[in-house]
C-alpha cells in the first residue's frame, strides 16, 4: 500500500491490476483503515481513472457471488447516486414500467445513498425479501419480467470499505462502482450520472467492458432524466443532447420530483406513479426515464416512440400489475 500510496502523491495513476489486486488485498483484510481511507481520498482528490475503476470492478466481480442469466436479454436501469437531490425511486419506478412493456429487467441497487430511500429501501418497505436464489430470481424474471438483486447479497467485497466509506461522510470512486457491478452482467444498462465527468468516465468504461449501454445525466446535476433541464445521453452509436421538448413532454420545477423526507414518504410517490394518481410531473419523469431504456435495449424504438410505449404500460395499469405479480413472488 505505501509504494501506492506513494505513487499517487507524485501525481501519478495506478492501472488496472494495481487496483485489480488492490480489491483483493481489501477482502483478504491485508490493509488498515487509515491505509484505505489514505487510498481512497487521494484518488478521490484527483478523479479516478477509466483503468482504475475497471481494476476495483473486476476485483469486486471475482470476490462475489455471480449469476447466470446469460440465456436472457435484459436491462438494468440505474443511476450513480451522489447528486444530493433527494428525488423520490425514480429508476425503480421506471424498472416496472420497462418490465409492464414486455421487456426483460435485472435490478441492480441497495439502500439510498444520497436520498432518504433507496431501491431496496422502497421494496423492502413493501415486504419484499431478498434473496440470492437463482431459481427464484429466475422465476421472477420469467413470470413477472423483473428480478431484483440486492447489493449486499452479491458484492461481498464492498462491506470491507463500508465502515471506512461512512466515517469518511464523502463520495469515493466505490459511490460510482455499485451500476458497474450487476451480479448477473446484464447485456444491456441505463446509467445515470451526476455530472458531465462522471458521463464520460462511464462512456468510456462501458466502451471498454462492450455491453450495450446508455448513460445519462442531467444539465443542472441530476443523475437520471429530471425534465427540470436538457440532459445528454452518450450510447454505443450516438451522443445526443435532448431537452423534454423533445421528448414531447414538458419541462417541469425540481419540486415537482423530490421525494420527500422519509422513506414512507418517498414510498407513497412511487405507490401513486404506478397507481396512476400521481401528478403529471412525477409521471413524466418516469416516463421519460423508462422511455431512455427502452430506447437503449430495443434499436427499433426511437427515444419519441419508446415515450408512447412507456406511457402505455404505465397508463393502462400493466406496470401496477407487474409490480404485484412481483410482490407476489418475492413477498
Amino acid at each position: 500500500m505505501k509504494q501506492y500510496l506513494l505513487q499517487l502523491i507524485d501525481g501519478q495513476t495506478l492501472s488496472q491490476e494495481d487496483t485489480h489486486q488492490i480489491m483483493l488485498n481489501i477482502v483478504e483484510e491485508k490493509y488498515n483503515v487509515q491505509q484505505i481511507a489514505a487510498l481512497l481520498m487521494a484518488m478521490q482528490t484527483r478523479g479516478v481513472t477509466v483503468d482504475e475503476l475497471l481494476g476495483f470492478r473486476q476485483g469486486l466481480l471475482e470476490t462475489g457471488k455471480y449469476m447466470d442469466f446469460s440465456e436472457y436479454n435484459t436491462l438494468d436501469i440505474v443511476g450513480t447516486g451522489g447528486d444530493g437531490k433527494n428525488t423520490f425511486n425514480i429508476s425503480t419506478c421506471s424498472a416496472f414500467v420497462i418490465a409492464g412493456a414486455g421487456y426483460k429487467v435485472t435490478k441492480h441497487g441497495n439502500g439510498g445513498s444520497s436520498s432518504v430511500s433507496g431501491a431496496s429501501n422502497v421494496l423492502q418497505g413493501h415486504g419484499v425479501k431478498f434473496t440470492d436464489d437463482i431459481d427464484q430470481l429466475k422465476r421472477s424474471l420469467d413470470e413477472a419480467n423483473i428480478c431484483y438483486f440486492h447489493a449486499p447479497l452479491f458484492a461481498y467485497g464492498m462491506k470491507f470499505v463500508g465502515p471506512t466509506r461512512k466515517a469518511l461522510g464523502v463520495p469515493t470512486c466505490f459511490n460510482l462502482l455499485g451500476p458497474l457491478v450487476n451480479p448477473c452482467h446484464p447485456k444491456n444498462s441505463l446509467h445515470g450520472t451526476a455530472n458531465q465527468a462522471q458521463l464520460r468516465l462511464y462512456t468510456n468504461v462501458h466502451q471498454k467492458i462492450g455491453d450495450n449501454f446508455g448513460v445519462i445525466t442531467s444539465y443542472d446535476g441530476y443523475d437520471e432524466i429530471s425534465l427540470t433541464s436538457g440532459f445528454k445521453i452518450c450510447t454505443n452509436n450516438f451522443e445526443k443532447v435532448l431537452t423534454p421538448v423533445d421528448l414531447g413532454l414538458k419541462y417541469i420545477e425540481q419540486s415537482d420530483i423530490y421525494g420527500g423526507e422519509t422513506p414512507e414518504e418517498a414510498m407513497k410517490i412511487f405507490d401513486s406513479v404506478l397507481d396512476g394518481t400521481a401528478s403529471e410531473a412525477q409521471k413524466n419523469v418516469v416516463i421519460a426515464n423508462a422511455a431512455c431504456g427502452l430506447s437503449v435495449m430495443d434499436k427499433n424504438l426511437s427515444m419519441e416512440k419508446s415515450v408512447a410505449v412507456a406511457r402505455e404500460s404505465l397508463e393502462s395499469g400493466k406496470a401496477l400489475a407487474t409490480f404485484k405479480k412481483f410482490l407476489e413472488i418475492n413477498g
